[in-house]
């Protein structure tokens, strides 16, 4: 597929249509994502997350059992002001809105020791998949994991979940970091991505069948 990358006003009018677009709050499909993403983590603690794609917070949340801070990101206004109030009262957790790559937070080299992207990758075009990625390598820590997150069944997006992930490993393999995880579940795909050197690429496994 090709095409731009969708723009802030095409996610600002769902969420004024429904408060949870992709029933991230209530759909089966969302709370084994987030129990599988969660598993990849091993019950470790971060210090600073980074969080691309937040919507209206739900993995926020969890993430913040987790992490001593949580930088969430997401495009539209309306999502973060929904995000804002799942996660009042959360030591550690802040917002940013920010059309990506364009409005990248500006963080200092190394700052973070986790960054999870989350169903963004394929609404976004090629060439800002692959600054994206510049992004995120300049802002992650050497050793911090990288996962992603991408729905494989059909879309009308400018790329596919597969093909978004794959240009976002291309580009992160141009700096030693490559994929460590690669899982396939009914629906979508899982990878981790950090340092760890490979003789192979990993290659993705099945749980379930998967599209």
């Amino acid at each position: 597929m090709t095409g731009a990358s969708w723009s802030r006003a095409v996610f600002e009018r769902m969420y004024e249509h429904h408060p949870d677009p992709w029933g991230f709050g209530t759909r089966a499909y969302e709370r084994d994502k987030y129990r599988q993403t969660l598993a990849l983590l091993e019950g470790r603690h971060f210090h600073h997350a980074l969080e691309l794609g937040c919507s209206i917070g739900v993995m926020t949340a969890r993430l913040a059992r987790q992490c001593t801070h949580v930088l969430a990101v997401d495009v539209a206004e309306t999502a973060i002001r929904r995000a804002r109030r799942r996660c009042a009262g959360l030591p550690g957790v802040s917002f940013y809105r920010g059309q990506l790559p364009e409005a990248f937070p500006a963080l200092p080299p190394h700052a973070c020791d986790l960054i999870v992207i989350s169903e963004l990758l394929y609404f976004l075009a090629a060439r800002d998949i692959a600054r994206l990625a510049m992004q995120c390598l300049h802002v992650r820590r050497p050793g911090a994991p990288i996962i992603l997150v991408n729905w494989t069944g059909p879309t009308d997006t400018p790329c596919h979940g597969d093909e978004a992930a794959a240009h976002f490993m291309k580009q992160c393999a141009t700096e030693g970091v490559r994929v460590v995880h690669a899982r396939r579940y009914p629906g979508y795909r899982l990878d981790m991505l950090n340092d760890r050197p490979s003789a192979r690429q990993v290659e993705p496994s099945h749980a379930g069948g998967g599209s």
